[in-house]
């Protein structure tokens, strides 16, 4: 499926690619460029690449191109300094653009289906406490990823890999069996991480605590059923409780994995079995490991350990069978990991490529801290997701009672997606390879680049259109400048899903919903619709511009609200 603004362009580098062939002999690939200013164009293309091949200046080479360059699709053409820089044909882009967009509604900017599976792995926090701000971005991320994967017309499962048998889940199974604590709070991840955090206290100044943590995690890991069991019942209700919390951000999951599984069906097993054949197999006091250092890693971590001198597996073995069961669900694999688990990752992709299983897309991200320092969940020194969000929606609340007299149950209710909405953009706004110092007065900024701010502006498309009773109709005379934007900007929606898709970034698509939203507020204070003469037209391009915005922010994960 082509939309409208992709027809351009390939008709752009077509005519391109055809014109460099004839006159010059070029065969080299056509990269056309977006303009940072719309006086330049909607798409340019530079021509230093052929300078070289055609003997001649890059604005010499643009003028000549510039003069072949027609089609249905193409409006105006420039060469200016070098590069050719050509306009959409207005009049066909609105004829195209908005019948298309006001019938498809909700799929408008999807991707036909790709008869593809991907599997896309994303939170898999200990289960042993809340979720805090600063592993918080990992669910943001992988959802909205997965969001963004399912409308390009791919069939998604998200997954959330349980540590169950693990060094975190054994404190907490002891600290449950152990202490006599009554926690204040009544959410169930909030009253396991009171005992988990106590027992790790326990285990760090008592040698015999120390000791007995250590049988339940070799028992663990050796696939004792009773044990996992009872590390079951210790994290069930933590992980209840992270579960609530994902919900109130509009994140479900598809799939839990245990990682004991491959434990007990023989995967870990066979796995070590493999690697130890291999050329790069060796053991140390029984305990085997991969000599790494050919793969380009040096120094303490080329030796990536398998197993423990008893023959136990690691985490990272588990990992491995659990990459090795998934490349076999599914064509694409992608991971959402804190930048901590890059060389663990790699490690686990070497191991892969030995077996000859397909490597995963691995998304990291750097986390969200506090200006005071990096949290822990281990020294319990964090802000709680829970408690951001709560702040977030209290503060949320105080704004809508500000500007409208509503119900209480009526203003909670926007207040609870107001608020909410706003973290979630807050943290996925920003590039997942860039830090966040967590600032409340830039998280809940209610005015410029935020959730309520793109959240208002559909509200007033919904306002807009319940006041009429004209029915929208396209025509042809979108002249103004703020028209012409906006139109612009609605039709290069279904590219910047396209480009967040293949980056696995959704920071874009955060950049494009705000610039949608302040297009639309321009064209609404310059360019009358109710009780103008063409009413209807305008209509048409405010419910484009809702159709739009919705799409956006369901893929954010944030909800359109129709009044605030």
């Amino acid at each position: 499926m082509e939309y409208p603004f992709q027809q351009f362009r390939r008709q752009v580098a077509t005519r391109l690619a055809e014109s460099a062939r004839r006159r010059y002999g070029y065969e080299g690939d056509i990269k056309l460029e977006t303009p940072t200013e719309a006086e330049m164009g909607d798409v340019a293309f530079p021509c230093f690449p052929l300078a070289g091949r055609a003997k001649k200046a890059p604005a010499a080479i643009a003028e000549e191109l510039a003069s072949d360059i027609a089609g249905e699709w193409i409006g105006q053409v420039e060469a200016v300094n070098g590069y050719v820089n050509c306009f959409i044909n207005m009049e066909k882009l609105t004829m195209e653009l908005l019948p298309r967009v006001l019938e498809m509604q909700e799929r408008y900017g999807a991707g036909g289906d790709k008869n593809m599976a991907v599997i896309v792995e994303h939170t898999s926090a200990n289960p042993n406490g809340p979720l805090h701000v600063g592993r918080g971005r990992n669910p943001l991320l992988g959802d909205t990823l997965a969001r963004i994967f399912r409308f390009a017309g791919y069939d998604v499962e998200t997954q959330f890999y349980l540590d169950d048998m693990g060094k975190q889940v054994a404190i907490l199974a002891w600290g449950l069996e152990h202490l006599d604590l009554t926690p204040e709070a009544e959410k169930p991840d909030h009253r396991s991480v009171a005992f988990y955090q106590e027992a790790n206290r326990r285990m760090e100044r008592d040698e015999q605590v120390a000791r007995d943590i250590e049988e339940l995690i070799q028992r663990g890991e050796q696939g004792d059923t009773g044990m996992l069991e009872r590390m079951e019942q210790a994290y069930r209700p933590a992980l209840e409780g992270i579960m609530q919390t994902l919900s109130r951000v509009n994140i479900s999951m598809d799939s839990f994995i245990r990682e004991s599984r491959f434990v007990l069906d023989g995967t870990v097993s066979n796995v070590v079995a493999r690697l130890a054949e291999t050329a790069y197999a060796a053991r140390e006091d029984g305990a085997l490991y991969l000599d790494l250092s050919s793969f380009d890693i040096h120094g303490r971590n080329k030796q990536f350990y398998l197993t423990r001198r008893d023959g136990t597996s690691l985490y990272a073995t588990r990992d491995i069978a659990y990459h090795l069961w998934k490349g076999r669900q599914a064509d694409r694999l992608v991971n959402v990991l804190g930048e901590d688990h890059r060389l663990e990752a790699r490690q686990v992709e070497i191991a892969l490529s030995l077996l000859d299983a397909p490597a995963p897309k691995n998304v990291f991200y750097s986390f969200v801290s506090l200006p005071e320092g990096k949290m822990s969940t281990r020294r319990g020194r964090v802000v709680y997701l829970d408690d951001l969000l709560d702040e977030a929606v209290e503060r949320a609340l105080r704004e809508v009672k500000k500007r409208r007299d509503l119900p209480d149950e009526q203003a909670k209710a926007i207040a609870e997606q107001v608020g909410t909405g706003a973290v979630r953009y807050n943290i996925l706004k920003v590039s997942p390879e860039k830090a966040i110092t967590f600032r409340w007065e830039e998280a809940l900024n209610f005015e410029g680049q935020s959730a309520p701010f793109i959240q208002y502006a559909y509200a007033r498309c919904c306002s807009i259109l319940e006041k009429t009773d004209t029915t929208p109709d396209v025509d042809s005379g979108y002249g103004h400048p703020e028209e012409t934007a906006l139109l612009k900007t609605i039709a290069r929606f279904p590219d910047v899903v396209t480009h967040c898709r293949e980056r696995c970034s959704p920071a874009g698509l955060a950049e494009y919903a705000h610039e949608l939203a302040s297009r639309f507020n321009g064209f609404y204070r310059d360019c009358r619709v109710i009780g103008d003469e063409r009413e209807a037209a305008r209509l048409a391009l405010v419910d484009a511009s809702r159709i739009t915005l919705h799409n956006a922010l369901e893929l954010l994960g944030i909800m359109p609200l129709p009044e605030m």
